[in-house]
């Protein structure tokens, strides 16, 4: 993910720099000099379930190249989508069908969220906007104070909670867009860019900060409930002090599972703030988990398999490094993920085999997790191609690059009974100041 300095003008060779990154993992390396971990390279699987193209349609113009956090909002039978250039498009999600479009003057840089009869989305200049569910009309702008790229998201009490590039942190009016309470926390010198989501619970929203903070906020005025540091920054340069959330955290009962870059995954009480776990491990990419198991891209884009109640790996599949892999999503039992390339993978649940994989466009890459409904997956790729797909069972088949990796490659690393190497024992319990 590409990095920002909130530092102005004397870090402006850091600024571009880093601008440039698409990925935490892989730096454009310039001239004669040699990416130090390349993309590992696709080899053959074979493919024990199938992966059907039920349509694909490219809808919008994508992200023009920008790291960005525009994802497919499903509700109902529709699917709503946008593109950097200000296209918003409501299709239908058995066919593909376009069912209205709307061009418009912003740059949509996060969301949409949709609730109800009108959805929310973020641009790049700071604005949140809403629209009609309908027909697309736009029903209110509000001006915040930073670009937005996360997901906006809307409460059952008619409110949209905001968290922008700058770590402030909003509670709009979803009804009219006025500004109800703006909650501010310093970003560091340096950091990723990139924000993390809010996240609704029943005691709180749930907000991951640039400096490696998780804040659990009443929704009424923005005050903190608690606040807890999943990791503190340390080492001597801002390069290694980053340790952002930018991975959305994932409530689970009353626990929510985080992690963030250059340091920790965590287990967190949401009702007291107390950490019930935490071990080391980088992420950025996402975490997906349900009361069985828990899945984490780390930041060398292997996936981990592991147990949600202490942490402990249990696989690790290491055939997709550098790859820059989306977070995974969970279907039945599997696990997709889509690459850089625009290839979506399957991976088994209990080992993280490789066992299907499909490539969806040849034009751009998927940084947007798989969105799942049932048994059908809905990729939406960063060149504006929106695809269904359906999974199901498949004769074994070695099939080459159009669908894996070897069927050696393909076996993840298990380590059951003891935690992996860059998972460590845990640390002991902290509460919340």
């Amino acid at each position: 993910m590409a990095m920002q300095s909130t530092a102005g003008a004397a870090r402006l060779g850091v600024l571009l720099l880093a601008g440039l990154l698409s990925g935490c993992s892989m730096i454009p390396w310039i001239g004669a000099d040699k990416d130090p971990t390349p993309p590992t390279k696709l080899t053959d699987i074979v493919q024990t379930v199938g992966l059907t193209t039920l349509w694909s349609e490219r809808v919008t113009r994508g992200t023009a190249g920008r790291r960005l956090y525009l994802i497919p909002a499903l509700s109902g039978e529709r699917i709503y989508v946008a593109d950097s250039r200000g296209r918003l498009v409501a299709v239908a999600a058995q066919s593909g069908r376009v069912l209205w479009e709307r061009d418009t003057d912003l740059h949509f840089s996060g969301g949409p969220d949709v609730k109800g009869d009108r959805l929310v989305i973020g641009t790049s200049r700071g604005e949140l906007v809403a629209f009609s569910v309908s027909d697309g009309k736009e029903l209110w702008r509000t001006q915040l104070g930073s670009e937005i790229l996360s997901v906006p998201r809307m409460t059952d009490t008619a409110q949209a909670v905001v968290h922008t590039l700058d770590d402030s942190i909003y509670g709009v009016n979803a009804d009219t867009g006025v500004q109800q309470w703006r909650l501010n926390y310093p970003a560091p010198v340096l950091t990723l860019r990139g924000s993390s989501s809010p996240v609704l619970t029943p005691s709180g929203i749930l907000v991951g900060l640039s400096g490696g903070k998780l804040l659990n906020l009443d929704p009424a005025d923005g005050t903190p409930l608690w606040e807890v540091a999943i990791t503190r920054p340390s080492g001597r340069s801002e390069l290694s002090r980053i340790a952002d959330i930018d991975a959305d955290p994932v409530v689970i009962g009353t626990i929510a599972f985080v992690g963030s870059y250059n340091g920790d995954l965590a287990a967190v009480d949401i009702t007291t703030g107390t950490v019930i776990w935490r071990r080391e491990l980088s992420a950025h990419a996402g975490l997906a988990a349900d009361t069985s198991d828990l899945f984490v891209t780390d930041s060398s884009d292997q996936i981990w398999g592991a147990d949600p109640s202490d942490g402990a790996g249990r696989w690790r599949q290491e055939g997709l490094r550098y790859r820059q892999v989306t977070a995974p999503a969970l279907v039945g039992n599997l696990i997709a993920v889509g690459d850089l390339d625009g290839y979506v993978h399957l991976l088994t649940r209990s080992d993280g085999r490789l066992v299907g994989r499909t490539r969806i466009t040849g034009k751009g890459a998927i940084t947007a997790r798989p969105l799942v409904v049932g048994n059908r997956l809905y990729v939406f790729a960063d060149d504006g191609t929106l695809t269904a797909l359906s999974i199901g069972g498949a004769p074994a088949a070695k099939i080459g690059l159009r669908g894996g990796a070897p069927a050696d490659a393909g076996a993840a690393s298990r380590d059951v009974d003891t935690a992996p190497a860059d998972l460590p024992g845990s640390a002991p319990p902290e509460s919340s100041p």
